[in-house]
């Protein structure tokens, strides 16, 4: 009965639109925030190749507004009451997301920036760093990529013992509080290899990795279930996934530009920004509403 009880509390928080009134409102604001972005994607794609700027950062400006696109059609068919369909479903479920969502998308963004600028530029950053090479057929540069391998399967190791640990840490502090403390873990490990000379201290910086590894990949997920309606589970995990993906693109339209623009194309400055990434979604973390530690203080 309890567990019915919660999951009829999650239920109500699902936000419809029952009047064709409703949706021609929610229509009308969808079509207007649509032509904004698609105005603002357009004027940042022409300003990008007006200032030379590489193609691949237009990325970016090409999917604000594509997105503004959608919303403009999804208004459109609302306004014009053809809202009884899957398009105008997704994007008014999306539009919708629970509070505790939107805010771990914001931890997702960050804490996947720093893995992707971590699988992309350890191997540069760590040969030329310590190694002082970028010479790719010298016997320097692929002794500094074999450590970069050892540590890569290092901190997978490291993660697969300390997600024991992790729900023992959450019980002691609270989840949100235990991801944050991982996370912390793993900017101090990419920040540290800017100080390393010695490449046998690559696996100290690793561990640190592979605790915010381990909770990267569970936690935000523990979180988010206890504030997601029941009828809208699949759909939202779905959606969240939404979150690894954009920055990903995001990593790889402008890493490589800021990078090459603002340091120089030294690698290891693409890890410091990594490891200043995981700091910004620790703290982010900590403003979000977790649902299930809210129902257990009342």
């Amino acid at each position: 009965m309890a567990s019915f009880e919660e999951n009829r509390a999650r239920e109500e928080k699902v936000r419809e639109l029952r009047t064709a009134d409703e949706y021609a409102a929610h229509g009308g604001r969808q079509v207007r925030l649509g032509l904004a972005l698609a105005g603002i994607g357009a004027v940042f794609t022409a300003w990008l190749a007006w200032a030379r700027i590489p193609p691949e950062v237009a990325i970016l400006s090409a999917g604000i507004g594509v997105v503004g696109l959608l919303l403009v059609a999804s208004g459109l068919l609302q306004r014009g009451g053809h809202h009884d369909n899957g398009f105008v479903t997704i994007l008014n479920d999306f539009q919708d997301m629970p509070q505790t969502m939107k805010q771990l998308a914001w931890v997702q963004f960050f804490s996947w920036f720093a893995l992707f600028a971590m699988w992309i530029y350890t191997t540069a950053g760590v040969t030329s760093h310590i190694y002082h090479t970028s010479d790719t057929t010298s016997a320097l540069f692929n002794e500094g990529a074999n450590w970069v391998g050892v540590g890569f399967a290092a901190y997978n190791g490291v993660a697969a013992l300390v997600a024991f640990a992790i729900p023992v840490l959450a019980r002691r502090t609270s989840r949100k509080a235990a991801h944050a403390i991982c996370l912390l873990f793993g900017a101090a490990g990419l920040l540290s290899i800017w100080l390393i000379t010695d490449p046998r201290w690559l696996l100290a910086s690793f561990v640190g990795v592979g605790v915010a590894w381990a909770s990267i990949l569970s936690m935000p997920y523990a979180i988010l279930t206890g504030s997601l309606p029941p009828s809208k589970m699949g759909y939202y995990m779905g959606v969240f996934n939404f979150f690894i993906v954009i920055p990903q693109i995001t990593a790889a339209a402008v890493l490589g530009f800021v990078v090459g623009r603002f340091f120089g194309g030294e690698a290891i400055y693409a890890l410091l920004v990594g490891g200043a990434s995981l700091v910004l979604a620790a703290a982010l973390t900590l403003r979000v509403r977790d649902e299930d530690d809210v129902t257990a203080a009342a």
